[in-house]
């Protein structure tokens, strides 16, 4: 399956890299951390340093697959009071001042199945893609096809014990890209094999055109340069997570954040292009 039309907004930029040979940069960040006030700054701050599609975390209050910073960020945005309703406004918020850069949401499914309407409130409010951490292919088609009514990506996650058989199954319900989890375990681990991550790649696109991104372990330009020439594009949540947490003004955060993205564009850009 491909994305849901070859003109939402992340087909496009997927699109636009290919034709100047560049890769995509995908930013993480949990809506509501520190506060909901920051997170719209923060969103403009990065994309002012290079990031491509922005991946915005739903504070849920049991986030399985997260390490420690990202575990914490969640408890800062559930601490202010952050909901999905929240999370769709930040949306729109963003959605005034710009128009083009992506928004894929992440979360689990208990969160998803509490709103009625979702996929059409998601749709008005500019969501262009949907990752659910604890749903396997078999069950995502309760909410594949609504999602796919209202032309938002349902984005699957691969990691390392995936089977070629079940990569087989999970790229024929796909759409928009696929998210290559380079680490066994949670987020923010430093185990980086980008041997064995290039290989897995390679595997991949023997099975799908999806774009593949690929996220986990990936803080800094080094680690980035290491994935870039062989990836569509490279996910870093952690990292930027960390500066959040720092705290700080809107302004501040936002800067810092800016830099950051800036860095990892920078050695994403001065690699090979595959």
């Amino acid at each position: 399956m491909s994305s849901t039309s070859d003109q939402t907004r992340l087909a496009k930029t997927f699109t636009q890299l290919r034709k100047s040979k560049s890769k995509a940069l995908v930013s993480f960040i949990t809506v509501g951390d520190p506060t909901l006030d920051h997170t719209l700054e923060c969103l403009q701050g990065l994309v002012e340093g290079g990031v491509d599609i922005l991946e915005l975390g739903i504070p849920f209050s049991d986030p399985e697959a997260e390490g420690p910073s990202i575990q914490a960020a969640n408890e800062r945005a559930l601490k202010g009071g952050a909901t999905l309703k929240d999370v769709l406004d930040q949306v729109k918020l963003f959605r005034k001042i710009n128009s083009d850069t992506p928004i894929v949401l992440m979360g689990y499914l208990n969160s998803i199945i509490a709103m009625p309407d979702f996929e059409k409130r998601a749709f008005e409010a500019g969501v262009d893609g949907l990752i659910m951490v604890n749903l396997p292919p078999e069950e995502g088609e309760k909410i594949a096809q609504p999602l796919a009514a209202q032309s938002i990506d349902l984005i699957y996650l691969l990691a390392p014990t995936t089977t070629k058989e079940r990569s087989k199954e999970i790229v024929e319900v796909a759409s928009g890209f696929l998210y290559y989890v380079s680490l066994k375990g949670i987020t923010g681990a430093d185990h980086f094999d980008s041997v064995e991550v290039t290989r897995k790649v390679k595997e991949l696109k023997e099975l799908t055109d999806l774009p593949i991104c690929v996220g986990f372990g990936i803080k800094d330009g080094e680690t980035a340069k290491k994935i870039a020439p062989y990836a569509d594009g490279i996910v870093v949540g952690s990292a930027f997570v960390n500066l959040v947490a720092k705290g700080g003004s809107p302004s501040e955060i936002s800067a810092s954040l800016k830099e950051k993205a800036s860095e990892l564009r920078v050695a994403i850009d001065s690699t090979k292009v595959s």
